[in-house]
């Protein structure tokens, strides 16, 4: 059952997901080679909660940190350790927080000082997947639209695209109806009505788009060892254009001034 909200809901939300926006912008300061992950997650853990909120992530399921660090093969949900950023790296950093009861949920795949240029191409298709998927999350489609455009566009780059891990729907909770993946048909899956806000977030990877489960029951790493890279919008359909209530424009105003 999909949950339409209403505009008071959705600026509830939008207020929610900007600052999970600013989180991500205040760690972007700190990431760098010689930097372990674990004080990256330090501070998240303080800024949102000096910004009146909660993190999202600490405690749900059983999940011990504010933020999930994912380097390099890493695809998602890796803890933060004493694991210290190399150059040449890449690092996913997932932050949820929960402000007046409603969710925000966003991830952004940060470059660790110069990359290569295969990293940098997983990057650009990662990020435009994710934006060819938001213009589809419009009133009247389908789930399957936002689905297969992510897909056609990280395979048009020659990459391929994990099928165990999906979007999912946000509000008064974390995940709710309906589930959004990566790779699908146009035309299929749930419609989507206006007032429905969902999470659209691709991982993609440079090798096979299989994943497998690492000893600590929660990072998921690609199977061939080879990077994997993970963007995140939260957007409420909206007629004619999605409305994208998280925004990477923070993060790349402190990316420009490194």
């Amino acid at each position: 059952m999909l949950i339409c909200r209403t505009s008071e809901e959705i600026e509830l939300l939008r207020e929610s997901n900007l600052l999970v926006s600013r989180t991500l912008a205040e760690i972007a300061k700190y990431i760098r080679p010689g930097v372990t992950t674990a004080s990256l997650d330090k501070i998240a853990e303080t800024f949102i909660r000096d910004h009146g909120a909660k993190p999202a992530f600490k405690g749900y399921g059983g999940y011990p940190a504010t933020i999930c660090t994912s380097v390099n093969e890493e695809v998602v949900h890796g803890i933060p350790s004493d694991y210290i950023l190399k150059e040449g790296d890449i690092i996913s950093v997932d932050c949820g927080v929960v402000l007046n009861g409603y969710y925000g949920d966003s991830a952004y795949t940060f470059p660790v000082g110069e990359i290569s240029d295969d990293l940098k191409k997983l990057l650009e298709y990662t990020r435009a997947s994710l934006e060819a998927g938001v213009r589809e999350a419009v009133a009247g489609n389908r789930v399957g639209d936002i689905s297969f455009a992510v897909q056609s566009k990280a395979e048009s780059g020659g990459f391929s695209v994990v099928r165990e891990m999906v979007g999912h729907g946000i509000g008064t909770k974390l995940h709710e109806p309906p589930e959004v993946p990566n790779f699908g048909k146009k035309g299929t899956g749930p419609k989507l009505l206006k007032g429905v806000v969902i999470c659209i977030e691709p991982m993609i990877n440079i090798g096979m788009k299989d994943t497998v489960l690492r000893n600590d029951g929660w990072t998921i790493a690609t199977a061939d060892g080879k990077p994997s890279a993970h963007f995140e919008y939260a957007v409420a359909i909206d007629s004619g254009k999605a409305d994208v209530l998280t925004t990477f424009r923070f993060i790349e105003e402190v990316l420009n001034k490194k």
